[in-house]
């Protein structure tokens, strides 16, 4: 092997050649295993979520396989409706080409797969540097034919089970992009406003207990007071029961509007008078519903004022009730509106006042603009009917929530779901196969062919198909079963699904697990009727943060790439990243800044292995993680130390007898016997904690077995026997070495493919196993023996490693040289310590460079010593002539003087107000632990210092 472990010369060369030989194709034997990715967008890049996940779900999948199952990874992406269209329409801009609407519907979709064949996918690429050991020839896209159809028979079934409908209802409406978009889509940022006051007249002379004729509602958008249609008032607010079912005049459109009692107005907050604007406010929707106020339409699609109101029923029929607009609003943009109407109650009066307000305000998170909720005709799926049998899929184990916690996020959504808008008014996605007749009429098909067939419809009646697409999580809805042939009844399907095991983040359990387990328990059943579930377990990640726990995101400058981390990345290159495509000038200074600080040299390469393996070790359950570049660097050490210890092992049993192809006797010594017992129980527990997704534990269980035992003591305790073992006894030690090398690389490979894969093909033929034309991720995976396990061994061994330690302890107090041979004295010697030192004279007298062993009588006296204790065993190293006592004394004295001053400056900073009251958080907690480290440090020098002068 060569010298130095380095990722870069092995990793891609390695997936190559693992997918040309289709080792992450279902075997077709064993128990089947399936996970299904969730699948990215086709836009997309990886970032460090991904990389999160699928360190999991290759983790999962590469163990599967070694156990034996009939695995399958199944991968694909998703089309991302908005965010494709607006790649492709940026794409055309910037060539100075035709724009969608010049091209037309049917060119413009040409150019997204057009797009799509020659830059889409750049993940897919990005997931083998990651190495996902997914099946490619089975990759899916949810615009593919296959899933196209199956999309279009779900929604065809579910319309004619009455569970699809159209209807006119509130949406989250993009006025930028001219769409409806998902709550998903939405992101909300605080931001400073205002809080208007406006006095709103009483009708018909009334007057309020306090003697005024108007009320004062507060609102943070006047500009929707021009569809207003009620006020609502607590129906316990005694300040306004005699104005219940009364009217007031909408100022500016003189309409008169109803005062309605409801739970939704507040007493305690602002005036206890709500406006209700059920057209344009989700909450205000609901108080109109419940009192059968009528909804009035102010905007049109680009949030601009209309010309006239349009007033609306609740069950989406038109009124003809007059909702006359002012013409000095028509066309005006809704922020314009703002500003006049605020002008127009200042000026008659009704301007109560204006108060300084923190809110949160929509945007869409593709287009950057304020989100208006809007009346629009879309399509709904009615969900309630889904979600009972949902519900108790969960509730009764056929599906677990991993943590178990998240099955309350989910309760609480299914048992308060709100029916789903499907469609968007999009060009890019799956168009619904709905016709419309010149009279309105809706026919809903497969095609207009079988629509005109059903329906009896002549070829001289006029049929045009809906313009809209579906969401595009309808169709990832259907991810787990359209991607297995569905609507066909195919062997992937009757094979792989259910699924096992769904990895995801919380944000999307209502968004896409929930709508996957309602669809697919409706349209899957087992053979005996039963409704099947997508998957068995749903493993819940957290969010990967940066390292002071701040939320990964462009504009913060703090986003990291798995791949950077994994190849390394000068600084000019990582700012240039970062900063890039930054449309604010000021940002992009303030991001180089920041980049340039927090990492002077760039980022150095570390490999696909250690960033998995950081991933794993930080993967508490359910726990947002926090990300250290330390960690990483030293999980990068770790696989330097399996190479190392990988090449130790190489130097001393390539081309020797090493016991695996004759009969010869081998002779076993106390390390083997210990390291094979070791090795066992790490089997057994890291198995476990893998199988209970405790990914954190099975990373630590996994580092401890390699880092302290296998190569802290056994490669240690291998070379005395190596260099003065005789034949038999060498043998033994060299079969040892292979025997838990070549296991502990199997162990390890569904977490480090890579450097397990390099090493496991230079170890296994040793122990004669063929690696011609096979790989290490389809031998059999380590199982727990216990018959391997000796109990004496492993406590006799760990006695021995407390012997040396205590050595090596003394040695580094008394600051004596490693390579000094001492003299040890024994007191108080059991029958047990006596067999393990006459056991293991070689192993002691060499680990702890030891010359000799005395045991003392009970009443003898030993000279001045330094004492340890191993058990109740007394193990006593005379001082005489090791050390200068007046010397060392003088050495400790200064370092305490060194330390006193570093302490008393410290406990200065932290016994001054000033500095404690405007210290940021961080900066205190660094500061204490500094004071409590030198405490301790200074504690520990006094007492070296008082044994020394004793002696």
């Amino acid at each position: 092997m060569e010298k130095t472990y380095n990722p870069q010369d092995i990793e891609q060369a390695l997936y190559q050649d693992w997918e040309e030989k289709g080792y992450f194709k279902p075997s077709g034997k064993g128990e089947a295993y399936s996970i299904m990715i969730p699948p990215p967008n086709v836009t997309g890049s990886l970032h460090m979520g991904h990389a999160f996940q699928h360190t999991i779900m290759d983790t999962l999948t590469r163990l599967k396989r070694m156990q034996g199952n009939n695995t399958l990874w199944q991968v694909g992406t998703d089309h991302a409706g908005i965010a494709t269209q607006m790649v492709v329409e940026r794409k055309l801009a910037a060539e100075n080409g035709p724009t969608r609407h010049e091209l037309g519907r049917d060119a413009f979709i040409d150019k997204i797969w057009q797009w799509k064949n020659e830059s889409g996918g750049a993940i897919t690429k990005q997931m083998r540097r990651l190495g996902d050991s997914v099946d490619w020839d089975r990759e899916r896209f949810t615009m593919d034919e296959g899933l196209s159809e199956a999309v279009q028979e779900v929604f065809v079934r579910l319309h004619k089970d009455k569970l699809i409908y159209r209807g006119k209802r509130l949406v989250n409406w993009d006025p930028k992009l001219h769409t409806a978009i998902s709550d998903l889509e939405v992101e909300n940022k605080d931001k400073k406003g205002h809080m208007w006051n406006l006095r709103y007249p009483l009708a018909d002379g009334l007057k309020t207990l306090d003697g005024k004729d108007y009320i004062v509602v507060a609102t943070t958008r006047p500009e929707t007071m021009l569809g207003d249609t009620g006020i609502a008032v607590n129906p316990k607010d005694e300040r306004y029961v005699n104005l219940i079912d009364k009217e007031v005049l909408l100022p500016i459109v003189n309409r008169r509007i109803k005062i309605v009692a409801d739970d939704h107005a507040d007493m305690e907050k602002g005036t206890g008078c709500v406006k209700i604007t059920p057209a344009h406010d989700f909450n205000d929707n609901e108080v109109g519903k419940r009192h059968k106020l009528t909804m009035v339409n102010i905007f049109d699609k680009n949030a601009a004022v209309l010309t006239q109101g349009e007033c609306y029923s609740f069950d989406g029929k038109e009124l003809d009730i007059k909702t006359e607009i002012p013409e000095r609003f028509h066309g005006i943009d809704r922020f314009a509106a703002r500003k006049l109407i605020v002008a127009e109650f200042e000026a008659a009066g009704l301007l109560e006042k204006i108060e300084d307000h923190a809110l949160t305000v929509p945007y869409g998170d593709r287009s950057g603009v304020v989100i208006e909720p809007l009346l629009t005709d879309q399509w709904y799926v009615r969900v309630a009917p889904m979600a009972e049998q949902a519900v108790e899929a969960v509730e009764n184990g056929d599906i677990q929530f991993v943590p178990k916690q998240y099955e309350n996020m989910y309760f609480s959504w299914m048992r308060d779901v709100q029916d789903w808008c499907i469609s968007r008014q999009l060009w890019w996605g799956h168009r619904i196969p709905a016709w419309y007749d010149e009279a309105g009429e809706v026919y809903v098909g497969r095609s207009e062919a079988e629509v005109r067939k059903e329906n009896n419809l002549s070829d001289d009646i006029k049929l045009k198909q809906d313009e809209d697409v579906l969401d595009t999580w309808f169709s990832s809805a259907l991810w787990t079963f359209s991607t297995q042939g569905w609507p066909a009844q195919t062997e992937d399907l009757k094979t792989f699904h259910p699924s096992d095991v769904l990895v995801t983040g919380f944000d999307i359990i209502f968004f896409w697990v929930a709508r996957m387990i309602m669809m697919t328990m409706h349209f899957n059943k087992d053979e005996n009727g039963k409704p099947q579930v997508p998957f068995k377990t749903v493993y819940v990640t957290g969010l990967i943060r940066d390292e002071t726990g701040d939320k990964m995101s462009k504009s913060k400058g703090n986003v990291l790439d798995p791949l950077d981390m994994i190849d390394g990345i000068d600084l000019e290159s990582l700012v240039e990243k970062r900063t890039g495509n930054m449309m604010q000038p000021k940002l992009a200074a303030k991001i180089e800044k920041s980049t340039r600080k927090e990492f002077a040299k760039g980022i150095e390469a570390h490999g696909t292995d250690a960033l998995r393996f950081t991933l794993a070790a930080m993967a508490s359950t359910g726990r947002d993680i926090n990300w250290d570049m330390n960690r990483l660097e030293g999980y990068r050490n770790f696989c330097n130390k399996i190479w190392n210890a990988s090449r130790y092992v190489l130097m001393n049993t390539e081309e020797q007898d090493c016991g695996f192809t004759n009969t010869l006797t081998k002779e076993y010594s106390l390390a083997d016997r210990w390291i094979l017992g070791q090795f066992e129980q790490t089997v057994k527990t890291f198995t476990e904690q893998l199988d209970s997704y405790r990914f954190d534990l099975a990373a630590n269980t996994i580092y401890d077995f390699t880092w302290n035992q296998f190569c802290g003591w056994y490669l240690e305790l291998t070379k005395p026997v190596l260099t003065q073992g005789n034949e038999v006894e060498q043998r033994g030690t060299r079969h040892t070495l292979i025997t838990v090398l070549e296991s502990l690389l199997r162990l390890m490979h569904p977490l480090m493919p890579y450097i397990t894969e390099t090493i496991w093909q230079r170890v296994a033929p040793i122990a004669s196993i063929e690696t011609k034309n096979s790989s290490i991720m389809v031998q059999t995976y380590p199982s727990f023996d216990e018959s391997k396990v000796d109990i004496d061994a492993i406590a006799d061994l760990e006695w021995v490693k407390q012997f040396i330690l205590a050595i090596r302890n003394i040695r580094g107090e008394m600051d004596i040289s490693p390579n000094k041979p001492l003299n040890v004295l024994l007191k108080n010697v059991s029958s047990d310590d006596k067999r393990r030192l006459d056991d293991n004279k070689t192993f002691l007298a060499s680990l702890a460079k030891l010359e000799s062993f005395t045991a003392l009588s009970d009443d003898e006296e030993a000279p001045a010593s330094v004492t340890a204790m191993v058990g109740s065993l007394e193990v006593l190293i005379p001082m005489a002539g090791l050390i200068d006592v007046a010397a060392e004394v003088t050495r400790l004295n200064k370092q305490l003087e060194k330390l006193e001053k570093e302490l008393s400056r410290v406990e200065g900073k932290l016994n001054n107000e000033k500095f404690v009251s405007k210290a940021p958080e961080a900066v205190l907690a660094k500061e204490k632990a500094i004071f409590t480290e030198l405490s301790e440090a200074k504690a520990k020098l006094v007492e070296q210092k008082v044994t020394i002068e004793n002696l």
